[in-house]
């Protein structure tokens, strides 16, 4: 597969979860802002998705100006509609490569969130059932992929860059939400905190099967990285990167194999290893940085040996 090729189907694949990711979190926020206006703060999940945005600062905490700014926002680089015009434009540069199903599955999104009546939607209605509509178009996304792509070479790409995109996404959430206890310590005893930050991962559920004591910081960071049958949790993204990159291996690029391959083994046995003790003793904000760090260093390999530093 040529390097053009490949790093299309994995950048296509990076900006669809990050728009899976970031409507999620603004639903759950969203939701949040109404229950309890008065101490809610959008500014954990501005710096999460937008960075040191200077528009995205002065926003404040004005949920329907925060949710035009993250899904519909021209200027902000990261917003839905940006990500998802880069995940189409990946599209079609590659559409030999991806099935008639999928293109219009892309096409019928890329539609969606452009349409003017979506931006008068978030203005005027429920901000909540805007945000179900564009989060269908990304089940309908992942359900096209899993039943109408070839099991090959691209579709190894793409969950490469589905499961790197989901890994980062779950530290950065981490370390801001476990960041702001620093700032404010009666979150840490905060039921709703925790399970807002469930929801917005799409753990809420299997938490509740899974630990019957209530709440609990040290649950949710064991839930979120270690817990290998949690689809978001870094354990399980990790795994699935390493499980897709083995179907990669050929006799033409070894070397470049073995390298990668040490970079997520390693990755891997570091988070295999760990405990909610040892992350403690370490101190949550060292090893959630180690992680990303590495995340990103995977990311830069892939780029200078797979993607011909594209």
């Amino acid at each position: 597969m040529l390097s053009r090729v490949a790093a299309s189907l994995y950048w296509l694949s990076r900006y669809i979860e990050r728009s899976d990711g970031m409507l999620r979190m603004l639903k759950i926020n969203y939701a949040s802002s109404q229950d309890a206006i008065h101490e809610f703060t959008w500014e954990p999940v501005v710096r999460i998705f937008a960075g040191n945005d200077e528009e995205g600062e002065t926003l404040g905490n004005d949920s329907r100006a925060v949710l035009k700014y993250m899904v519909m926002g021209k200027n902000n680089t990261n917003s839905v509609l940006n990500i998802i015009t880069l995940a189409r434009e990946n599209a079609r540069s590659v559409q030999e490569h991806i099935t008639k199903d999928l293109w219009q599955c892309l096409n019928e999104y890329y539609h969606t969130v452009k349409d003017p009546k979506l931006e008068r939607a978030l203005q005027r209605e429920d901000p909540i059932s805007v945000l179900d509509v564009l989060i269908k178009q990304v089940m309908l996304y992942y359900g096209t992929v899993e039943i109408t792509m070839e099991r090959g070479e691209g579709r190894s790409f793409m969950n490469i860059g589905k499961y790197l995109e989901r890994a980062i996404q779950s530290v950065d959430i981490l370390d801001t939400k476990f960041g702001s206890i620093n700032e404010n310590p009666d979150l840490l005893t905060d039921t709703t905190y925790w399970k807002h930050l469930l929801l917005s991962l799409g753990g809420y559920e299997l938490y509740l099967k899974t630990y019957r004591e209530g709440f609990e910081a040290e649950n949710v960071l064991e839930q979120v990285v270690l817990n290998n049958d949690f689809p978001r949790s870094v354990i399980y993204s990790v795994n699935n990167i390493q499980r897709y990159f083995e179907r990669l291996k050929n006799e033409t690029n070894l070397e470049d194999f073995r390298d990668m391959t040490f970079k997520i083994g390693r990755l891997q046995s570091r988070i295999k290893y760990s405990s909610v003790k040892t992350i403690r003793q370490e101190g949550l904000p060292e090893f959630l940085t180690q992680i990303r760090s590495e995340l990103y260093g995977i990311a830069n390999a892939l780029n200078e040996h797979y993607f011909a530093n594209s």
